[in-house]
């Protein structure tokens, strides 16, 4: 009986030459695909800031919206509005879609977490314009344009955002926690407030936080909803609301020069802001993450 050799196996053939090309090939389209994403971003960003920094100023941040001229003033009613808005939609859709999550994760059997589960993914891809004209026949028909109804349009596109990415979050709790407060006795409810609940905090906010930047740059609810609005600051919800994304709008639209680099620094603007959120949630994940492994 001969004994095999050894170092046969160890000899490339001509399978496995072929196998390493293809996973070079693939490896090098992954590489070069994130890097035209990250370049596309990147374009696009300075783009914003080469146009628009140059309408940055204290004036600008504050100052009342511009007339239909487009000449002068700012967009400071704008970015209150938008914070009211977000504000409100957050405060509609953080507890509906939290509890959603806690349902579906805690109580819900498999026949009915199943159909829940499918109807959140639907109400996720659903066009943001048709949400506009829902939320439109619902609440504007007859009142006209109102803050509230751009919230509740905003927080339909917020509610199955959080709710998929809190869904993770306390997938993701030890069931050991669990088993452990249920062999001391502790009552569900208690369990989930106590054990589960705190656990999945810092995913919970920080998808929160990413669903309110989302929804802070959503154009097409808003023109719908709440397209009527004054130059001033306007904080009563049972009227039009000034906001970032429709002064970009209508600023684009007069097509003057003064109105068109101010269009491109509220760009500027609303860009910064959900940048800045995205980078806080981020953050906020990252730390989450180290000291869960302290």
């Amino acid at each position: 009986m001969s004994v095999p050799d050894p170092s046969h196996a160890l000899t490339p053939s001509g399978n496995l030459r072929r196998r390493m090309a293809v996973s070079n090939v693939m490896q090098g389209l992954a590489t070069a695909a994130a890097v035209l994403a990250v370049a596309v971003l990147g374009i696009l960003v300075a783009f914003v800031v080469v146009h628009g920094i140059g309408a940055l100023s204290w004036g600008f941040l504050t100052g009342s919206l511009p007339p239909p001229t487009g000449d002068g003033s700012g967009i400071g009613p704008a970015i209150l509005g938008t914070g009211e808005i977000v504000l409100f939609a957050t405060l509609i859709a953080a507890p509906v879609g939290v509890l959603t999550a806690l349902f579906l994760t805690e109580y819900a059997p498999p026949r009915i977490g199943s159909p829940i589960r499918l109807v959140i993914d639907v109400m996720a891809g659903v066009p943001t314009i048709v949400v506009g004209v829902f939320v439109y026949e619902l609440l504007v028909i007859g009142v006209g344009s109102t803050g509230y109804a751009a919230a509740v349009a905003l927080s339909i596109v917020m509610m199955p955002l959080i709710t998929r990415a809190a869904l993770e979050s306390l997938n993701r709790v030890p069931g050991v926690l669990r088993e452990a407060a249920d062999a001391l006795g502790v009552s569900r409810w208690r369990t989930i407030l106590g054990v589960v609940l705190p656990s999945a905090t810092r995913g919970i906010v920080t998808a929160t936080i990413l669903a309110a930047a989302r929804a802070a740059g959503e154009t097409a609810p808003l023109l719908i909803v709440d397209s009527v609005f004054g130059p001033n600051v306007q904080l009563n919800v049972a009227h039009g609301i000034p906001n970032i994304p429709l002064t970009i709008f209508s600023l684009a639209e007069y097509g003057t020069p003064i109105a068109k680099q101010q269009a491109w620094g509220a760009g500027f603007v609303l860009l910064f802001l959900i940048l800045a959120a995205n980078i806080g949630a981020r953050t906020l994940v990252g730390r989450g993450q180290r000291r869960a492994f302290v």
